[in-house]
């Protein structure tokens, strides 16, 4: 009976000296292994043999986020003599900081960091994922309580590169590289966030009354600018309208006083030397008794100097008879100075012409009806 004991705790041992003995540490990973108390030696990833009694591994503490049943997420701790050299995240819950202006703020940070020593990380530091907490707390209140709160909620790259070059100076000496340090939430109290909310909205409305005031002005520019342009372009184009009517009005009165030209030259030559001018003034004279005649009155008024016209016209009558078959009788005309006239010039009461120097009736002629 006594041998069958003996034989177990036999196997027993040697069971746990195999199991203790032999170690298979993963990829990324190292275990630090201690002989007799001291560091020995580190084991690397692979199959690695330790001496039974004489040689163990060193445990060190981590911590890490975990999620319970109903999804609350907790910071959870344990004891492992596996280190990860893997980046870590140590996440801490937030954390009340005073600002410079004496504002209380909840602040959420989050490190990043890897160990680069194991050895010192087991040996430089009793907790290591503690220490690192701690150090971030206090130096994330160390920067905030240095500026104040608008500062503070503009200038989240200012506050990571501060904390980070902290952190890291001392972390250095644990065998830790801190890779990145970022504040994930900064909370103020509730009635400062009333108020800030407050003066933005007031400060949007301001941005908005600036724009509708710059967008107003810009259009009263613009009408102003095209009413401008138009009336410049109205002015042009009245400019060069009336420069093309004075054009068209030259134009016309140059092809007028050509035709004139062309046709007084042509009564010069069908007419003997000198009788053209006696020709058209009587032929202005014609054109003005129908307008003599339009009155209502029977007498018209003639200056001195019209029996000299009476003579033209009867000058006048003689150059038309030469080339014409109607009979007149030039002899009376030259004598009395009538004028000859179809039933057609004279109106139906025929005006009598009172001449300035002595009164003179104008001279009947056979064919008017009112002689008859």
């Amino acid at each position: 009976m006594f041998g069958i004991v003996f034989l177990v705790l036999a196997a027993l041992c040697a069971l746990f000296a195999f199991t203790s003995s032999f170690k298979i540490v993963g990829q990324a990973e190292v275990m630090v292994i201690e002989r007799l108390g001291r560091f020995h030696r580190l084991a690397r990833s692979g199959f690695n043999i330790l001496i039974p009694f004489i040689e163990r591994p060193k445990s060190i503490d981590v911590r890490f986020l975990e999620a319970d049943v109903g999804g609350q997420k907790r910071i959870a701790s344990r004891t492992t003599s596996r280190i990860d050299l893997r980046e870590q995240v140590l996440n801490f819950p937030s954390q009340p900081v005073i600002t410079k202006d004496n504002v209380t703020i909840d602040i959420d940070a989050v490190l990043y960091y890897r160990v680069a020593d194991p050895q010192k990380a087991t040996y430089s530091i009793q907790n290591l994922p503690y220490a690192l907490e701690t150090l971030t707390r206090t130096t994330l209140r160390n920067i905030v309580g240095d500026i104040e709160l608008d500062q503070t909620l503009a200038s989240r790259d200012m506050i990571n590169k501060r904390m980070r070059d902290v952190i890291e100076e001392a972390a250095v000496s644990w065998g830790v590289d801190v890779t990145r340090v970022e504040l994930q939430a900064i909370e103020p109290p509730r009635d400062i966030q009333q108020s800030m909310e407050l003066q933005m909205r007031a400060e949007r409305e301001r941005r908005a009354a600036v724009t509708n005031a710059e967008a107003g002005k810009r259009a009263a520019i613009l009408e102003a600018e095209g009413q401008r342009e138009a009336q410049v372009r109205k002015a042009e184009g009245e400019r060069e309208a009336a420069i093309l009517r004075a054009q068209g009005m030259a134009e016309a009165r140059l092809q007028l006083a050509n035709a004139e030209a062309e046709a007084i030259r042509r009564v010069s030559e069908s007419l003997p030397d000198g009788q053209a001018a006696l020709y058209l003034l009587g032929l202005k004279y014609f054109e003005a008794l129908p307008r003599m005649s339009e009155g209502k009155g029977s007498t018209v008024f003639l200056p001195a100097e019209a029996t000299g016209v009476m003579g033209a016209v009867g000058a006048l009558r003689e150059l038309l008879s030469r080339g014409s078959n109607v009979a007149v009788d030039s002899a009376s005309t030259r004598r009395t100075g009538s004028v000859p006239a179809t039933t057609a010039a004279y109106p139906a009461t025929r005006p009598t012409v009172a001449v300035r120097g002595g009164d003179q009736q104008l001279p009947s002629s056979p064919d008017h009806p009112n002689d008859r």
